[in-house]
């Protein structure tokens, strides 16, 4: 039988599973918001986490928070950082607008067991959730101060890093197959020739350009809403706090974060989140482009176009024997698809900032830590068990570049584009080749067909 102990708060006394660190407020958050599955990502405790460390060590320096006490809830953070707590955060996204109960829960924990050390250590002081851990501060500037912090560690240690590595095997590709000369498709239907290098050369300058945009989008997180407290007043925080927590933060992080310099739009806008989202979105929609392209290549792999070959990672059918499928294509354009849906919503939720706060806080993060946690991963999965083994069927390649009917276009300087067309047209009707299609015309010789159709030269 679960053994519970009694937690108050301003409201009374609650029962709290006696085992767990939080008190009454989360234990209120717990039933009064049995909603979904989707609980507060671990990223957006931590930072928090890291939010209080940092407050802990500037209310000392202030002079308001006596040193054993900081030193208590210093431990207790880096702890906590350590994951040892994990299991004593399960508040649902679905609760207050603010993330108020999200902030209390790391404060509740925090404050309990800091003051079981101060026990251990015989000491009688005690730590309070609201008046120690949450000293100078409020959930309204909290909150969305370890919005920005989780949000920037996550891009730069994760999704950057798995981004690098699909543009490496990009880049080894395209140099692999630089001088592979292939069919140009444009409306899905032939066009001239390419290289299969240049080809990828595309995709490798999508996620540059991708990289360079997100990079440039995260820099509006450094702003922080820390020291505006209920309103962005400030009240009941030291004029510096805001400055002094954002140099500690860069600190232990190494990121430069910095106090907002209008702390009423920290409160009430998530205008940074939107556009570092949106930059999110547009390396999704590249990756659905690049995948994409990609199982059309490999289509086939004898009734289709069938000019890549895929890794078999698994059966691809439970009844056709030997079929292999695009399966991590099919993943990653999944994830593309969940990304632009929690583009949206982000959107929407950022539009709802009642005078002085956004009251979306909860959904608009869960969306954007999903949406890079989707993103690393399912780049990190095409990158290893895909792209990696990307081969050219260079048979198939070469039979594409013999039968098709846009070389004609390299005679347009000498023939003129309708004699072109005529030539085309009545290789396409008659099933033979340009060059025989072009002797029957008397526009071209055997001789000036093989001087001027010279796909290499057409790259």
């Amino acid at each position: 039988m679960e053994k519970f102990r009694l937690e108050k708060d301003t409201l009374g006394e609650v029962q709290v599973p006696a085992d767990k660190y939080w008190g009454a407020q989360t234990q209120r958050s717990r039933e009064n918001f049995q909603i979904g599955t989707e609980k507060m990502p671990l990223e957006v405790v931590y930072a928090l986490t890291l939010v209080k460390k940092a407050a802990a060590e500037v209310n000392h320096d202030l002079g308001k928070l006596e040193k054993n006490k900081m030193g208590a809830i210093l431990t207790v953070c880096d702890q906590t950082l350590k994951g040892e707590f994990d299991q004593h955060f399960p508040l649902a996204v679905w609760q207050t607008g603010s993330g108020t109960q999200t902030n209390m829960n790391v404060n509740e924990v925090i404050a309990n067991r800091a003051n079981d050390l101060l026990s251990s250590q015989g000491s009688k002081e005690r730590i309070h959730p609201n008046d120690d851990v949450n000293m100078s501060q409020s959930s309204n500037d909290t909150f969305p101060a370890a919005m920005h912090v989780a949000a920037y560690i996550k891009i730069t240690e994760k999704l950057i890093p798995a981004l690098n590595d699909l543009k490496s095997t990009l880049i080894t590709k395209e140099k692999d197959f630089m001088n592979l000369v292939k069919i140009g498709r444009t409306h899905l239907q032939d066009a001239t020739p390419i290289t299969l290098g240049q080809e990828i050369s595309g995709w490798r300058a999508m996620l540059e350009k991708n990289e360079s945009m997100i990079k440039e989008s995260s820099k509006y997180v450094l702003d922080l809403a820390i020291g505006g407290t209920a309103v962005g007043t400030g009240i009941n925080a030291h004029p510096q706090f805001g400055d002094k927590v954002a140099e500690k933060l860069t600190a232990y992080t190494g990121y430069p974060f910095r106090a907002s310099s209008n702390k009423f739009h920290a409160l009430t806008s998530h205008d940074e989140i939107v556009f570092l989202h949106g930059s999110i979105k547009a390396l999704a929609a590249d990756l659905m482009k690049i995948a994409n392209d990609i199982r059309w290549l490999a289509s086939g792999p004898r009734s289709g176009i069938g000019e890549l070959i895929i890794p078999a990672n698994e059966p691809g059918s439970s009844i056709m024997p030997g079929k292999v499928n695009p399966t991590q294509s099919e993943a990653l354009t999944m994830v593309a698809c969940q990304i632009f849906g929690n583009d949206s919503t982000i959107g929407f939720a950022a539009s709802q900032g009642n005078f002085e706060l956004n009251v979306f806080k909860p959904v608009i993060i869960y969306n954007l830590i999903q949406s890079i946690t989707l993103l690393t991963d399912s780049i990190r999965s095409f990158n290893e068990k895909c792209a990696i083994g990307i081969e050219a069927n260079k048979e198939v390649i070469n039979k594409h570049v013999e039968r098709s009917l846009m070389l004609v276009t390299a005679l347009n300087p000498y023939i003129g584009y309708e004699k072109a067309a005529e030539i085309a047209k009545l290789a396409f009707k008659e099933n033979c080749t340009l060059k025989e299609a072009a002797e029957k015309t008397g526009y071209v010789t055997p001789n000036q067909f093989d001087e001027w159709i010279k796909p290499n030269n057409m790259v």
